[in-house]
């Protein structure tokens, strides 16, 4: 290997971070071409995780590491939200969390690689495509160690979360949640409300806001968002609010305040 070679390898190694996925266009970055990439693998540098994907040798795989690469590397808006985010966050501390089950998020034109639906992660990835809201509104930067991936802050987290109720999110841990968000700034929840796409969204985060009794409610500006027209059920024979022209489990009769 010549002086160019090796000074490359020296760059890539030491600018990787550990626990993260590298993919074609960042060696394509570095000026690597596939023969130089060969010769890596071959001396036991890399190790190739799939089609275009590649770890250090004797790394270890990790999602977070996955998602590092599909945002730094493949530009993409796929993050870790819903609870995966709240607990990431500290939100959720107080109940149970099953850390087996990562929720991912992307826009309506995103598809994860074969790469990742190859590898063993040792979790669940449930990848859901919307675009209920702007696709970068509420990402924040959460540090992993040595390196930074993006994440649904607490609201767009919280929306998430509503957004995959009943079918594959309890309402009463929606709400058993929301109840432990006192501290909430109205005018940033009212500028997501208002970015949000989804009528079932807004209406479920309104009635469960309202039944939290926080203070923070008040500052709401419900009028200003287009809630839709009729009626939206999210549960068989369940308890009707005509307020929000919305059906929930008969279960929140014993919770919160009385909304109707």
């Amino acid at each position: 290997m010549d002086i160019l070679s090796r000074s490359k390898i020296n760059f890539l190694m030491a600018n990787w971070p550990n626990h993260t996925v590298a993919v074609t266009n960042y060696f394509q970055d570095l000026d690597i071409s596939n023969q130089l990439l060969a010769i890596y693998k071959k001396n036991k540098w890399v190790k190739s995780i799939g089609r275009g994907a590649y770890i250090k040798y004797n790394d270890k795989l990790h999602y977070q590491g996955a998602i590092y690469a599909l945002q730094k590397h493949e530009l993409m808006t796929v993050h870790p939200g819903a609870k995966t985010a709240l607990s990431l966050l500290g939100k959720t501390h107080y109940l149970e969390f099953q850390t087996k089950q990562v929720y991912l998020f992307g826009s309506t034109k995103e598809r994860l690689p074969s790469w990742v639906d190859k590898n063993e992660w040792n979790i669940e990835l449930n990848f859901h495509q919307t675009s209920f809201m702007p696709p970068t509104l509420g990402l924040i930067e959460y540090n992993v160690g040595e390196y930074t991936i993006m994440i649904s802050d607490t609201v767009r987290a919280f929306l998430e979360c509503l957004l995959l109720a009943p079918k594959d999110q309890d309402i009463l841990e929606c709400f058993e949640i929301l109840e432990g968000l006192n501290d909430l700034r109205p005018d940033k929840v009212n500028e997501y409300l208002r970015q949000c796409s989804s009528i079932k969204v807004k209406r479920l985060f309104l009635y469960l806001a309202e039944k939290s009794g926080h203070q923070w409610f008040q500052y709401i500006n419900a009028e200003s968002l287009d809630l839709g027209n009729g009626n939206r059920s999210l549960a068989e024979d369940g308890m009707y609010s005509s307020k929000y022209k919305i059906t929930i489990p008969k279960t929140f009769k014993e919770h919160g305040k009385l909304v109707v």
